[in-house]
């Protein structure tokens, strides 16, 4: 048996952390988007050959707490594996999130049996669908894209290349998502070849050992965690705004069982799937959750399978967080996801009164824009919520997305977009002893015709202030057209633009904390 020490422990925690990390900085410099390139929006992990998440990098929450699933699917898919192969998938109800995001996972073999997988996750920035970015205000799976079951793109080396024509194929921008793609598979490469490295210093028996050894620690850390929250049970609700189709309440809620070292956190008493795109596959809730419990802990706990083990999350089937197939889901993954993130947070400050900031922006502020030749998605940030540390952050991506933005002068060279405001919304963060950070704001001008989809929230519930704290204020979106008449679109709004036009999209403040006295 190899000897596993607190070194050796961190050594090897560090080696497969730093696979993953190489992996994405290949995947970030071989891409063609500029969501990809620029805003980082990916995600990439390492598994042991039961479909344990072993060590991710420092990448978007949402992707890396669901991809597991990915995982899952694509072993419960497949009784075989060869040295060589890559499986993609993208569809949400066998282990994905949305169908932009696209994942690629990668058997990685030693002495003749697959003891790792490696596995990355894209958000292309069009995969076809209703219209142009692949977000649309939909009303079943189908009009959101092209859906990818498991299947073989690469198989013992050997290129599927009619595959890849299809996927290409059903893009808009068909040459950008060859470019990700390829840049996807470079990637799986290096991992494979940086996981393959390991075992040759180290040996199989000690890399597999530490492997084990890190999943204990990590699961060891986070029950040691949820023991210093009081036992009890704690309940909150929120609610989204609407689903692309109508304006209409959407609760969500959330009831944490605490007992010793073990947390439950039960779904029971939110919505029913609705008929709009807001629906949130299983995947993504158990993300969320796991993300807010992984917040609570001051060491710097390895994310991995371990983390999950002592926390259950049950969900109601037929749900807005547990959907029937075909329901649609474009945006569950980027508003749903955030907001199951401000509820589960919400039952914890009873728990745990001044560990807990308030309520950040609660949106990812979804922008996809299209044109002849040419389709872009953003997101962009907001203020963060106060604590009792001190102010909420302005201007800044939150919680479920970990993305930068797009800087304007990367945006302007690559897209028919003139960006005339890019700025901090002043005092939209809500007031208390310790202020929520401020929104932005962003002013594109169109430069040729083109549709735009605009996904938010936030747009009619503040988020919340905590002790006392004033809520931050919501966001607003408004189309100027050229002739300067404006119109306010809503969170959620879908339609054509022409030359000189402009959308204005100001993000929500965060929640103050703290009873203020001035």
């Amino acid at each position: 048996m190899p000897t596993i020490d607190p070194i050796s422990l961190e050594v090897f925690r560090n080696l497969f952390a730093a696979v993953a990390e190489e992996m994405g900085v290949t995947l970030q410099r071989a891409s063609f988007s500029p969501n990809i390139r620029e805003r980082l929006d990916f995600s990439c992990a390492v598994f042991d050959a039961e479909a344990r998440m072993i060590a991710q990098a420092a990448h978007i929450p949402v992707h890396l707490g669901s991809m597991p699933a990915s995982v899952e699917y694509a072993l419960r898919e497949f009784e075989s594996f060869a040295p060589g192969d890559v499986i993609i998938l993208n569809d949400p109800y066998h282990g994905g999130t949305h169908l932009p995001d696209i994942t690629m996972v990668s058997p990685v073999f030693v002495d003749g049996a697959p003891a790792f997988f490696v596995a990355s996750r894209a958000h292309h920035a069009d995969v076809g669908g209703m219209s142009p970015g692949s977000l649309p205000l939909s009303t079943e799976l189908y009009q959101e894209g092209i859906i990818i079951p498991p299947i073989k793109l690469v198989e013992g080396d050997r290129r599927n290349q009619a595959a890849l024509a299809l996927i290409t194929a059903n893009s808009r921008a068909p040459q950008e998502r060859v470019g990700d793609l390829e840049a996807q598979l470079a990637a799986q490469r290096v991992g494979e070849k940086r996981l393959l490295a390991m075992v040759a210093e180290h040996s199989a028996d000690t890399v597999a050992a530490h492997a084990e050894a890190l999943l204990d620690y990590s699961r060891r850390l986070t029950e040691a965690v949820i023991a210093t929250i009081p036992d009890g049970v704690y309940t909150f609700a929120d609610a989204l705004e609407g689903d692309g189709q109508r304006t209409f309440r959407i609760p969500i809620q959330a009831t944490i069982t605490v007992a010793g070292s073990q947390m439950e956190v039960d779904f029971s008493g939110s919505a029913p799937q609705v008929a709009g795109n807001v629906n949130a596959v299983e995947a993504i809730v158990r993300s969320a959750t796991w993300y807010c419990v992984r917040l609570l802990a001051e060491e710097d706990v390895p994310v991995n399978h371990g983390c999950f083990a002592p926390v259950r999350v049950t969900i109601p089937p037929h749900s807005l967080l547990n959907p029937d197939f075909p329901a649609a889901v474009a945006v569950g993954n980027t508003e749903t996801g955030q907001r199951i993130v401000d509820v589960v947070l919400g039952a914890l400050a009873q728990a745990l009164p001044g560990r807990i900031p308030a309520a950040s922006q609660g949106s990812m502020n979804n922008f996809t824009v299209g044109g002849a030749n040419f389709v872009y998605y953003e997101t962009i940030g907001g203020g963060h919520g106060a604590g009792s540390q001190g102010d909420g952050l302005s201007g800044r991506h939150s919680h479920m997305t970990n993305t930068r933005n797009t800087p304007v002068e990367a945006l302007e060279y690559a897209l028919p977009l003139r960006v005339l405001e890019y700025s901090l919304r002043d005092d939209s963060g809500g007031k208390g002893e310790q202020r929520g950070g401020d929104g932005l704001r962003r002013v594109y001008e169109f430069l040729t015709p083109a549709t735009i989809t605009l996904n938010s929230e936030r747009r009619i519930h503040q988020p919340y202030g905590l002790a006392g704290g004033a809520p931050g204020q919501a966001g607003q979106n408004q189309l100027i057209r050229a002739d300067g008449t404006r119109r306010d679109l809503g969170g959620k709004y879908t339609g054509r633009v022409d030359v000189g036009d402009r959308v204005m999209i100001e993000t929500p403040g965060g929640g103050g904390w703290g009873t203020t006295t001035s």
